[in-house]
């Protein structure tokens, strides 16, 4: 790995074990704040809440400062929030402290993300983001059936302090191998803005909160997925939670590479129409533990390819306003992740068993498939370059 690179996947590291482990931690938390778990539930919404808001604001306010300035000051503020979730002493005060700790997150992928691909070598941009997103599937290979482990077995306090830990490692590794890259120079606020009055930023808006929402109508429920229908125990949930993990390791890699060599936008495309075969596929052999444990690894790699095709089709899209628009996407996975655990909910709230949250995902990952379609259809007259443009950072 390329040690400049280091620096991002180790803060994709931090956030993907905070914004997941608190699947795995509602149970304690519940239990230590006197709340019910559905109450507890609501702090995975304030995170996506913070996300939502922080990914815009935070880029307007900092986008003229250098880009590592920027991410070691969204790291600080991560590990911060961070120490105060893990010293929360009511339910109240944890909301707080979760939807401050989502406010960094988009906008130090959107940094990130332009930052690796003017770093990267020339034809391997998608890739070099896939390693930033590398740090996410570590996260839940390892970080987060460790956070889950500690916080049933000491407390979920400390499942916070290993992500603040995580957090000085990633400030530390910023400060010393990160390039540092010039900030943009003139820096026209209202003209970055201006990529929200394109048509084609609201199709891919919605290609990704509607498309990577079929990923969420299958993760949300994956437990009760796996011990209901394919009848594995729950203590199996963490180990099949780690396979799925295996899974987006995989096909984040492999995103990368279809991303530089067939261009984001086929690349995302063609994700989205496996997306919908595979959800489909989950939807007839779940009852079957073998079947139900590969299509665990499969969708997990399917779902998972689309990230680094999408933060670079969207980045490629935005000539100004890179890193406005990089961190507008993420905070639109985080619109797909609260659609789809929504949507997905629905059959089940009706009577239908675990396995139809599938076809809610299937039918997700359609919609975004036809929009990613759509926008390839509106730029073949028009296509775009595979680097970044050189006026990202001056």
């Amino acid at each position: 790995m390329n040690k400049n690179l280091l620096p991002l996947t180790l803060g994709g590291l931090g956030i993907g074990i905070t914004e997941f482990v608190m699947m795995g931690l509602l149970p304690d938390i519940a239990k230590a704040l006197t709340v019910t778990i559905p109450k507890a539930g609501h702090l995975i919404s304030a995170y996506a809440l913070g996300v939502v808001i922080g990914a815009p604001l935070l880029i307007i306010i900092a986008g003229k400062y250098p880009p590592k300035k920027i991410l070691i000051a969204l790291m600080v503020m991560f590990t911060a929030f961070n120490a105060f979730s893990a010293f929360a002493p009511t339910f109240n005060t944890l909301f707080i402290a979760r939807l401050l700790s989502g406010l960094p997150h988009g906008a130090f992928f959107g940094v990130g993300s332009v930052v690796a691909s003017r770093i990267a070598q020339k034809g391997k941009e998608a890739q070099a983001v896939s390693l930033m997103f590398m740090g996410l599937t570590i996260a839940n290979i390892i970080g987060v059936p460790l956070g889950t482990y500690i916080g049933h077995n000491f407390s979920w306090r400390i499942s916070f302090a290993v992500v603040v830990a995580v957090g000085l490692i990633t400030l530390l590794s910023l400060k010393l191998w990160l390039p540092a890259l010039e900030a943009a120079k003139n820096r026209d606020l209202k003209a970055e803005l201006s990529f929200f009055k394109k048509r084609e930023a609201w199709i891919l808006i919605t290609m990704i909160s509607i498309g990577t929402g079929g990923l969420f109508t299958w993760y949300s429920y994956i437990a009760p997925l796996m011990t209901e229908v394919a009848g594995f125990s729950a203590e199996a949930v963490t180990y099949i939670l780690m396979l799925a993990g295996l899974g987006m390791m995989a096909g984040n890699y492999i995103g990368g590479v279809l991303a530089d060599k067939y261009s984001p936008a086929k690349a995302s495309a063609a994700l989205l129409i496996a997306m919908v075969v595979t959800l489909t596929i989950v939807h007839f052999v779940s009852a079957n533990q073998i079947l139900a444990l590969i299509m665990t690894f499969i969708t997990g790699a399917v779902a998972f390819s689309l990230a680094a095709p999408i933060q670079m089709l969207m980045i490629q899209s935005a000539k100004g306003s890179e890193m406005l628009a990089a961190s507008a996407s993420q905070a639109s996975f985080n619109i797909g992740n609260a659609l789809g655990a929504f949507f997905g909910g629905l059959p089940l709230v009706y009577g239908f068993d675990y396995t139809s949250p599938a076809y809610v995902g299937a039918a997700m990952a359609l919609i975004g498939a036809f929009f990613a379609f759509w926008l390839i259809k509106s730029n073949q007259e028009t296509p775009k370059p595979n680097k970044v443009p050189a006026t990202a950072f001056h």
